[in-house]
């Protein structure tokens, strides 16, 4: 029997740089993307240090995007783990 995939099914915003997340298989986890912001510096990422940007994620084939060409994604099972860096 093949396992299920995890993926995002819907997200919520919170307060800052942080977002609820709800997973397929119910769990649920509140990740804050600000520790990503405070390490990672790149042009592509920086726009969305502004919070209006910030919030405008959607969910995109069961991934969290941003931008129209997914500007800003991050893996999934990382998402699931509660991580977003290393």
């Amino acid at each position: 029997m093949k396992a299920k995939s995890i993926s995002v099914v819907n997200a919520q915003y919170i307060s800052n740089y942080k977002v609820k997340l709800f997973f397929n298989d119910s769990t649920v986890r509140i990740i804050d993307f600000g520790v990503f912001f405070q390490k990672k510096n790149h042009p592509q990422f920086n726009k969305y240090k502004t919070i209006s940007n910030f919030k405008t994620f959607k969910i995109d084939q069961g991934n969290i995007v941003w931008g129209k060409d997914w500007d800003l994604i991050f893996p999934v099972y990382d998402l699931y783990k509660g991580k977003i860096i290393n």
